[in-house]
């Protein structure tokens, strides 16, 4: 495992303050900061392919084709 020194500013010493109010360690807050950071930056990035998407004549072209072939697979 990596060891990571950083240095806080008023802002980030603040954060971290807030984070470990609870008892938690200043350990345990970064890393939990870390993979909640991570997470989100999958999201945004999730978030932007799919709004690209929904302006993507061709992909909407290709998902209404598919609908309407599957519409014929229907029971009822």
């Amino acid at each position: 495992m990596a060891i990571v020194n950083f240095r806080t500013d008023e802002l980030t010493q603040q954060a971290l303050d807030e984070l470990t109010a609870d008892g938690a360690t200043v350990s345990a807050a970064i890393r939990q900061a870390l993979l909640d950071a991570a997470r989100q930056k999958r999201r945004d990035l999730m978030r932007r392919e799919s709004t690209a998407l929904l302006t993507d004549a061709a992909d909407l072209a290709e998902s209404r084709a598919v609908l309407s072939d599957m519409d014929d697979l229907r029971a009822w």
